[in-house]
Formats: structure tokens, sequence, C-alpha cells
């Protein structure tokens, strides 16, 4: 099989792509977006070819903890420059973090385990995310000068 052959066999192992509809208008915050979304790739990706559980935990944990320090950014500018959703936004982002931490355990114990539904789930929320809730803050900080 040619090299060519081979590319187009092989499955997607993207579950989400980057697209301007993501995009905040706020270089650094759409930099921790891509990210995200480059972890949550990469999760799908070690599912789809059936790598073993340290590498998916690790891949996990690290989705995990990038997921805390985006928020902890974003709930530091809200905060900084007196976002009216401020609240709202930040009980989004502790509803989020701890299913995420709760997904981080059961796989950790072995109850859960990483499959399509769990990578849905995971693509569903950081997209409903970014286009259903910070695209809310996203005027304010940018007309305070933020990048």
């Amino acid at each position: 099989m040619s090299m060519e052959g081979a590319l187009k066999t092989r499955p997607a192992t993207k579950v989400v792509s980057w697209c301007d509809q993501y995009s905040v208008g706020i270089a650094s915050i759409d930099a921790e977006h891509q990210k995200l979304i480059g972890l949550i790739n990469d999760l799908h990706a070690a599912m789809l070819e059936g790598q073993g559980k340290a590498v998916m935990g690790k891949i996990l944990d690290g989705l995990a903890a990038y997921t805390v320090s985006h928020f902890a950014n974003e709930e530091k500018l809200m905060r900084l420059h007196r976002y009216p959703g401020f609240e709202r936004h930040k009980a989004e982002h502790d509803k989020l973090t701890e299913k995420v931490k709760v997904l981080q355990l059961n796989f950790r114990e072995g109850t859960v385990i990483i499959t399509v539904h769990v990578m849905t789930f995971l693509q569903s929320w950081l997209v409903g995310h970014i286009v259903g809730m910070d695209k809310q803050y996203a005027a304010l900080l940018r007309a305070a000068g933020v990048k």
C-alpha cells in the first residue's frame, strides 16, 4: 500500500478542530482554548490507538490541570475588569472542573474508561462553554485592551 493510501485509511484522530467560530478575539485566551482542544484530541487519539491506561491517565491529568489553570486565568481577567457575569461564569467553571475531577478519579479507580461517549462529553462542554459563555465576556475584555 502506498503512503498516500495509508493516510486515507487512517481514522481521524481529532474529535474537535479549532475554527474561527470559537475565537473570542483575545489571542491569549484563544491560545489556551486551542491548547485545551489539543489535549482533548490527544486523549481521543490515545483512545483510538488503544494506548494503555498509564498513557491515557497522564493525558487526562494534563487536561484536568490545564483546565484549572485556564479557568483561573479567565477568572482573574473577569475580576480585574469587573465582568458583571462573573459569578455565573465562575459557577459554570466550578461545575465543569468538578466533572473533570470526578472523571479523572473514576478513571484512576477503574470505574470508567475513556470511550467515545466520554470524548463527546469533553468536546461538548469545551465547545459549548467557549461559544455559550466565553464569548459573553469577550467584548468587555477587548474594550479594556486585553489581548
